[in-house]
């Protein structure tokens, strides 16, 4: 039977989510160029994939944190599929901006709930984790007791297993890089040449491109 890691990787491929650019890499928010790019806001596009996604993520929360109360989704990315989470465990939803709005209430965390209660953080994937931890922090500041985070992937970067080390913070994710780039060589989505630069990429990803 094939590892969730597996097969979760496979439909992020089979979808599209996945894109490679090694001549024309991508530019992250964070200023790094990239010759992938993983955009989990497909995964919504594709019903079956969508409910596959789901599903598993509250398996991966009840396993993990059965005493759960609220789900906290980060925005933008991990709303959509916070809010459906919410919906299937039947819990109440949350979720946390980047920063306060400036306008109206000026609230960075929308909707409420009770001071102390059990919550997860669901973010769509993880890269040097800033926004999810962030995120994490603006719980805790606001008297959330947060269990941890679950993700749909993570590029494993090291900085951001330092992250989340140093913030005593949680995380469990559905696939990761290193699968991810296996089950696309293993179904010839890429090369051996391009596996290598991946290799590569992932090892040095503030700098490559330069």
């Amino acid at each position: 039977m094939e590892s969730a890691e597996k097969i979760v990787a496979q439909k992020l491929l089979e979808i599209q989510a996945v894109q490679l650019n090694i001549e024309k890499p991508f530019v992250w928010a964070s200023g790094w160029l990239s010759p992938i790019y993983c955009d989990n806001r497909k995964i919504l596009s594709v019903p079956e994939v969508r409910n596959f996604i789901r599903d598993t993520l509250c398996k991966l929360i009840m396993h993990n944190y059965p005493s759960v109360e609220v789900i906290a989704g980060v925005a933008t990315g991990a709303i959509a599929m916070g809010a459906l989470v919410a919906d299937k465990l039947e819990k109440p939803f949350i979720y946390v901006r980047p920063r306060r709005k400036d306008h109206g209430t000026g609230a960075q965390i929308e909707g409420s709930f009770e001071p102390e209660s059990k919550v997860v953080v669901v973010e769509d994937l993880i890269s040097t984790g800033h926004s999810a931890l962030s995120a994490s922090d603006c719980l805790k500041k606001s008297c959330a007791n947060v269990l941890g985070m679950v993700a749909i992937f993570s590029y494993n970067f090291d900085i951001a297993r330092r992250a989340f080390e140093k913030s005593n913070c949680e995380l469990h994710t559905l696939t990761n890089y290193d699968t991810l780039i296996r089950e696309a060589a293993d179904n010839n989505y890429i090369n051996k040449e391009q596996l290598d630069t991946l290799k590569i990429w992932r090892l040095t990803p503030n700098t490559w491109g330069r």
